[in-house]
């Protein structure tokens, strides 16, 4: 991580806290597959879990972006992961710590489709 990198991921964070809590003016949100075939408030429940999310640690946020998260529901494991993009979405965003050109996807997942 050069220091750029680093002084910025602060505000990376707290943008990927905002959007995955609820502010999708930062981006939009994806189902996998799998998590589309489950019932509406199976996929409600998981994706409030995703909001609720808080378990960051040296071990899954090494980069401290707060970018991805596993959680357990019914006894199964999912994965979400925040991805950066430019506003068109066919590039990655030349500077995730800037809203004004980037845009946040965020895609959940069950585990076995990682």
């Amino acid at each position: 991580m050069t220091t750029t990198e680093a002084t910025q991921a602060p505000t990376i964070a707290q943008l990927n806290d905002r959007f995955r809590q609820g502010d999708h003016t930062l981006g939009q949100t994806f189902p996998s597959l799998w998590v589309s075939s489950l019932p509406s408030e199976a996929q409600q429940e998981l994706f409030r879990l995703v909001r609720v999310f808080d378990n960051f640690t040296p071990g899954n946020d090494p980069w401290e972006e707060h970018d991805k998260g596993q959680i357990e529901f019914q006894g199964e494991q999912y994965l979400w992961k925040i991805d950066y993009y430019a506003l068109d979405l066919k590039h990655g965003s030349k500077d995730p710590s800037n809203p004004a050109v980037t845009t946040r996807v965020l895609t959940l997942m069950h585990a076995s489709e990682y």
